[in-house]
C-alpha cells in the first residue's frame, strides 16, 4: 500500500510522546524521524527536508508560554520559509494557536492527540508541502524556459559572417509586424529563423501555427486555412477553425508557398486584403491579426516573371526578404553543427562517441551539402548509427562521395529548372529502389510535395 504521508521530522522532549508519534505515524508515513533536544533542529534541516515537522511548543527551560517552540519555528522558517510545521501543546488555548498561525505555522494540534485527527492533520499538511514542492518546480521550469527563449538564436547554429547577415536583419524586423519571406534552398532552415522572429517578436507570448502548403492539397486548401461549418462538405463532421484563426494575434508560417497554384493564391491575398477570413459554409467573415511570415525554395521572382506566381501576392508577403545561405555558403559553421548532431544522435541512440576526427571533419567541409543542413543532420544520424568506433572517421561518411560526383554533361548543360528537377527526382528514385519515403527525405521534401511533382513530371 502507498504511503500518503512522506518524511516526518518530530521535535519533542518527552520520550513517551516521540515512540507513540513513531509507532503511529510509520505505518502511514514513508519515513518517520524523532528527535528529543531542539537544539539538534539547525543541523537536521542543514542535512535533509522534511514534508512535515511536528514541533512541540514547550520544552523544559520553558513548560508552558510557548516561547521556546515559536524560537524554533522562526529557526525553521528562516532556513525553509516553504517548510510546513504543525505545532503541538499540552497547553494550547485559542490565542496561541493563533499567533502561531500568524507567525507561519501551517496547523496546531493539542496533546493528547486523538490519532484519526493527527493522521487528516497531517495529511493535508504533506498534501500542501507536495503542491509548494510542484509550484517550485513550476517556476523552476518557468525561468528555465524564459532563459532559453531569451538566448538569441539559441536553436541556430552558426558564427559565419553568412549568418551574422541574417541574425542582424532578424534583429531589425523581429519587433516589427511586417511580413517577411525567407528564401533558401531545402535543408537550410527556414522554419528554425521563422520560429526565431516570432521569438524576438511582440507576439512571443502567443502562438505560432506553421503550415506546409506543399502537403495541402487543392480540395482542402480553403478547410485548412480557413475553417469550415459542420456540414459544409461530406466529411465536415464539426465546425472547425482554420490556421489563420487559429494563429490570430500570433504568427502564421506558410512554408513552401511557391508550390500555391494560380486560383489558391488568388484566395490567400483576399484573405490577406481584407483581413479576415469566411469558414467554409458560412457567409460570417471572421477579423483575423496575425504576423505573417512565408518561405520557399522556388525562384519566386521568376515565377512572377513567368505568370506562375502572383505578383501583387508577392508584394503582400514580402515586405522584407531574408535569404538564407546554403551551407556549401558557409562551410566554416560545419564543425560546429557537425558536434552538435553528434551530441544529439549518441545520446539518442545511447552511444559514448566523443567527435569526429579531422579527416572526417575535413571530408564533411569539401562535400557540397545539396540538401545543405538537413543532410548533414542525416549523415551524422546514419554515421553514429553504423561506426563501431567512439569518434566518428572519414570511413563513416563514405556514402556521401558518390553523391559529391557532378552530374553527367547532358544534365549540367541544361538549365530547363523543370527538366533538372525531373531528373532529379528520377536518379533519388533510382537511388532508394522506388521508395517514395527515402526518395523525399533525400531531396528534403514531404512525401505529399514528392507525389505532387511526380504527377506533374509522368513519373
Amino acid at each position: 500500500m502507498e504511503k500518503e504521508l512522506g518524511k516526518i521530522l518530530i521535535i519533542d522532549d518527552d520520550e513517551d510522546v516521540l515512540l507513540a508519534a513513531k509507532l503511529l505515524l510509520k505505518k502511514h508515513a514513508q519515513q518517520v524521524i524523532i528527535e528529543k533536544n531542539p537544539n539538534k533542529i539547525p543541523f537536521l534541516l542543514n542535512n535533509d527536508s522534511y514534508d512535515v515537522i511536528l514541533l512541540d511548543m514547550n520544552f523544559s527551560k520553558d513548560i508552558t508560554s510557548g516561547k521556546e517552540g515559536f524560537h524554533w519555528l522562526n529557526e525553521i522558517l528562516d532556513r525553509d520559509p516553504q517548510a510546513v510545521v504543525i505545532l503541538i501543546t499540552a497547553f494550547g488555548d485559542v490565542e496561541m494557536a493563533v499567533k502561531a498561525l500568524k507567525e507561519g505555522a501551517t496547523d496546531f494540534v493539542l496533546k493528547p492527540w486523538q490519532n484519526e485527527k493527527l493522521l487528516a492533520t497531517l495529511a493535508t499538511a504533506s498534501k500542501l508541502k507536495q503542491s509548494y514542492k510542484e509550484v517550485d518546480r513550476l517556476q523552476k521550469a518557468k525561468k528555465q524556459l524564459e532563459h532559453d527563449i531569451n538566448q538569441p538564436f539559441k536553436d541556430i547554429i552558426g558564427n559565419s559572417p553568412a549568418m551574422h547577415s541574417v541574425y542582424n536583419l532578424i534583429d531589425k524586423v523581429a519587433q516589427t509586424d511586417a511580413n517577411i519571406l525567407i528564401l533558401g534552398e531545402n535543408g537550410t532552415g527556414k522554419e528554425l529563423i521563422a520560429r526565431a522572429i516570432h521569438q524576438k517578436s511582440l507576439r512571443k507570448d502567443n502562438v505560432f501555427i506553421g503550415v506546409d502548403m506543399g502537403a495541402i492539397t487543392e480540395t482542402l486548401f480553403e478547410s485548412e486555412l480557413f475553417g469550415h461549418k459542420q456540414g459544409a462538405f461530406t466529411d465536415a463532421r464539426a465546425d472547425r477553425a482554420g490556421r489563420f484563426e487559429i494563429a490570430h494575434q500570433g504568427t502564421l508560417f506558410l512554408d513552401e508557398i511557391g508550390n500555391l497554384s494560380l486560383p489558391l493564391q488568388a484566395k490567400l491575398l483576399a484573405v490577406l486584403q481584407n483581413r479576415e477570413v469566411t469558414r467554409l459554409g458560412t457567409n460570417t467573415p471572421i477579423p483575423i491579426d496575425i504576423r505573417l511570415i512565408c518561405a520557399t525554395n522556388m525562384p519566386i521572382e521568376e515565377m512572377v516573371a513567368e505568370n506562375r506566381f502572383r505578383q501583387d501576392l508577392l508584394y503582400r508577403i514580402n515586405t522584407v526578404e531574408i535569404k538564407l545561405p546554403p551551407l556549401r555558403a558557409r562551410v566554416e559553421d560545419i564543425p560546429q553543427l557537425a558536434e552538435h548532431f553528434v551530441a544529439m544522435y549518441a545520446k539518442k541512440y545511447r552511444k559514448e562517441i566523443s567527435g569526429l576526427s579531422e579527416a572526417a571533419l575535413g571530408h564533411l567541409r569539401k562535400y557540397p551539402w545539396p540538401g545543405n543542413v538537413r543532410e548533414l543532420q542525416h549523415a551524422i544520424e546514419r554515421a553514429i548509427i553504423m561506426t563501431e568506433h567512439d569518434q566518428l572517421n572519414q570511413e563513416d561518411f563514405f556514402f556521401l562521395t558518390a553523391s559529391s560526383q557532378p552530374l553527367p554533361t547532358s544534365q549540367t548543360d541544361n538549365f530547363n529548372l523543370d527538366e533538372i528537377e525531373r531528373n532529379v527526382i528520377h536518379r533519388a528514385l533510382e537511388k532508394h529502389g522506388g521508395n517514395i519515403s527515402k526518395a523525399a527525405k533525400e531531396l528534403g521534401l514531404t512525401r505529399a510535395s514528392l507525389y505532387r511533382r511526380l504527377e506533374k513530371h509522368g513519373l
